[in-house]
């Protein structure tokens, strides 16, 4: 009765929904019901709404609270002490008279918001007993005053929660892994479990203002969401406002599914301006505008953009007048300056109104998470660039991802200095903040070393993005305490050096956190985190990702790498066919990215990059990868620049050729302090230069690169 009356009274309070009871009558007799620790709330909202008469494996301290006795008499509880190896065996043995038993492998409720650390013991009990594994995800009690969340989450009286019941699925480890090192694959297995979990009931298949609103809702409308240099502070409630007078404006002079070039620099403008043209089914293209008029004409071409918008001030800051003159005789361009004056104070005021009954008008737009939300353009570095169509669930999906594997809450801070036109800067720096509230602090250019570290001590930032060139050259000008606050450092877009990650490690005491993806991947694939963490690799690839490794003749124990998963671009743009969607596909078949990248995945999933399948000489019949050279030049020289490239030999087919900023560099000396490296994986010359080109993004212009050495050989 009591048992009933709680049903009633929860599904009245907060309108819980059960989803997926058919798979917990599919788990078995013997079964191990794993769940996420949101709230005080769990352990009752569980034992009320799952069927049967189910045990809970709780925490011996928990189980002796005055008030959680009550609720627990509902249902058989098994005191137990997860660190404990005899109340493990009792529960195993419990498990194996075929009982329903519910355990929270995190062993305490999240703090974060996230998935918290996951105990080895309950996946050594799950394979101990034989036991089937019922993932349920608990989501929207971490809202209630239950939770722990306070600060973290604006937190509501009666928001709504969701059980959600998964497939059961079962650990099998090998019959040779035995005692510590079995215990610690099946706690490896079940951590990935819990974040398959995590990321497979999020709801990233909505469009991006639709996650916007939801993240109002979340964090609250006055909630500090985006700030720039004019230091001039936008919440959510001002976001939204803005984005939508701005959509409104620009619905007037561009059609639904329209791309729309946008040459802007990193501000809340900007945000504003994308955001605007997504509301409304147009597709931002943003414009790489260091590559000139021409790079941003051929852009234009390839997209069929018959539109850009700019700003006066940002040209003439940025003294690009010229780029934008000769873009103007080929494309309509649109200032900003002029749009504003088209909003009235009666559009200002609609668009107020709009803002504050957003939730609900905007589940009628017939727009779909599957629609193009962006279109990017490759950076050039292998070779002619081309456009990379993204989808609103690509990119949501890619949040998720993240989440379900690293913590980020409302009072983190991004510092993003990365432009928007650059897929790290625009998804995971510009809208993973915006989206998931935390505060971006736009800064528009990576290239002032001395100045971006001062900004990261006067915002307090505590989460940074970049690439190793950048991230050396911020730490030899920064000062010890720039840095105090910052919890994570990401690397991505090129290979973290050792001096590099030394240097973070011994002045700042920060842990970079290597990871790799690409544009086409929206654009996070693996990352290194604090609780998964291998020095030398990405870390591990991210959930729901497939993937195949395709043996390449002449490279062992590696292979070229490729992706599918929910986060996979929706296609390409390209040059020779213009405006003509060509959709993802490899030898794996549709759906696949061939990613072009050798690597090595080893037994716990970390990813090794080894190179570019392009960027292998092959000397003698062997390959030769041009990466590894760049490293063994970086051993020896950790405080110089090096990029290296292949030219053609007539004797053994192509000569690797090694570019630096070392002065009085030669090959002797390599030769020398690189005692015990094979000799073929060496560079044939060694040529000293005052800098290695750069794109704008800070990876290295590998086509410059080539041809700067054509020239000096």
């Amino acid at each position: 009765m009591l048992k009933k009356i709680l049903h009633w009274l929860l599904t009245f309070i907060f309108k819980v929904e059960v989803e997926g009871l058919e798979n917990y009558k599919n788990a078995g007799d013997r079964v191990l019901i794993i769940s996420n620790h949101t709230s005080f709330l769990d352990p009752l909202l569980l034992g009320v709404f799952l069927p049967d008469d189910i045990t809970f494996a709780i925490n011996t301290q928990i189980s002796e609270r005055w008030w959680l006795k009550p609720f627990l008499g509902l249902s058989h509880v098994f005191p137990m002490n997860p660190t404990h190896p005899l109340s493990l065996k009792a529960l195993i043995h419990h498990l194996q008279s075929d009982t329903k038993t519910v355990i929270f492998p995190e062993g305490r409720i999240t703090v974060t918001g996230s998935l918290m650390k996951i105990y080895d013991g309950t996946g050594m009990v799950a394979d101990k007993s034989g036991a089937s594994i019922l993932p349920v995800r608990i989501h929207g009690a971490e809202y209630t005053h239950f939770s722990k969340l306070r600060n973290i989450v604006r937190l509501r009286w009666f928001p709504k929660i969701t059980i959600k019941i998964l497939p059961h699925t079962i650990i099998k480890a090998a019959p040779e892994l035995r005692g510590k090192s079995r215990r610690k694959y099946c706690g490896h297995i079940l951590t990935d479990i819990m974040s398959e979990m995590i990321f497979s009931t999020s709801h990233y298949k909505q469009t991006i203002f639709s996650a916007l609103l939801e993240a109002r809702t979340i964090y609250g409308g006055k909630h500090t969401v985006a700030e720039d240099l004019e230091r001039l502070p936008l919440s959510y409630n001002a976001l939204i406002t803005r984005t939508i007078a701005i959509g409104n404006a620009l619905k007037e002079i561009t059609r639904a599914e329209e791309p729309v070039g946008v040459f802007l620099p990193n501000s809340t403008k900007t945000l504003n301006v994308v955001l605007g043209l997504q509301l409304y089914g147009r597709v931002p293209a943003m414009l790489n505008f260091s590559t000139g008029s021409k790079g941003m004409a051929s852009a234009c071409r390839t997209a069929q953009i018959k539109t850009v918008l700019t700003s006066r001030r940002f040209i003439e800051v940025a003294k690009l007048s010229e780029d934008a003159e000769e873009l103007a005789k080929q494309i309509n361009l649109v200032y900003l300056e002029d749009l504003a004056e088209s909003i009235s104070v009666l559009d200002k005021l609609t668009a107020l109104v709009q803002s504050k009954t957003a939730n609900y008008w905007y589940k009628h737009q017939q727009f779909s998470a599957d629609s193009p939300a962006v279109i990017l353009f490759t950076s050039g570095s292998e070779g002619e660039p081309k456009g990379v169509v993204l989808t609103h669930a690509n990119i949501l999906a890619n949040h998720n991802q993240l989440r379900a594997r690293i913590n980020f809450n409302a009072q983190d801070v991004v510092l993003n200095f990365l432009p928007m036109f650059h897929s790290f800067g625009f998804t995971v720096g510009t809208m993973l903040p915006v989206l998931n509230g935390m505060t971006t602090f736009f800064y528009p250019s990576p290239l002032h070393f001395s100045v971006i570290p001062e900004i990261a001590y006067d915002t307090g930032a505590t989460i940074m993005f970049g690439t190793n060139t950048f991230l050396a050259a911020y730490a030899k000008k920064a000062h010890s305490y720039d840095f105090y606050n910052m919890r994570y450092v990401v690397a991505g877009a090129e290979k973290l050096q050792d001096s590099t990650r030394d240097l973070w490690s011994e002045k700042f005491g920060i842990r970079i956190l290597e990871g790799y993806g690409a544009t086409e991947t929206a654009p996070v694939a693996a990352v290194n985190t604090p609780m998964d963490f291998k020095a030398g690799t990405v870390g591990r690839l991210l959930p729901d990702m497939q993937y195949r490794l395709e043996n390449i003749p002449g490279i062992e124990n590696a292979g070229k790498l490729h992706l599918s998963g929910p986060n996979i671009m929706k296609g390409y743009l390209l040059p020779d066919n213009p405006g003509e969607l060509i959709p993802p596909k490899s030898s794996y078949g549709k759906g696949w990215y061939d990613t072009g990248d050798i690597v090595n995945i080893d037994e716990e999933g970390y990813v090794s990059i080894r190179g570019r399948s392009k960027r292998f000489a092959k000397v003698s019949g062997e390959m030769v990868s041009l990466t590894a050279v760049e490293q063994i030049a970086a051993n020896a020289w950790p405080d110089a620049q090096h990029a290296s490239t292949s030219l053609p030999d007539p004797k053994k087919g192509e000569q690797v050729i090694l570019l630096t900023t070392q002065k009085d560099a030669s090959n002797k000396q390599l030769i020398a302090i690189s005692k015990g490296v094979n000799a073929i994986s060496l560079p044939k010359k060694v040529l000293v230069v005052d800098a290695i080109p750069v794109l704008a993004t800070g990876k290295t212009n590998y086509p410059e690169v080539a041809r700067l050495a054509e020239k000096l050989v």
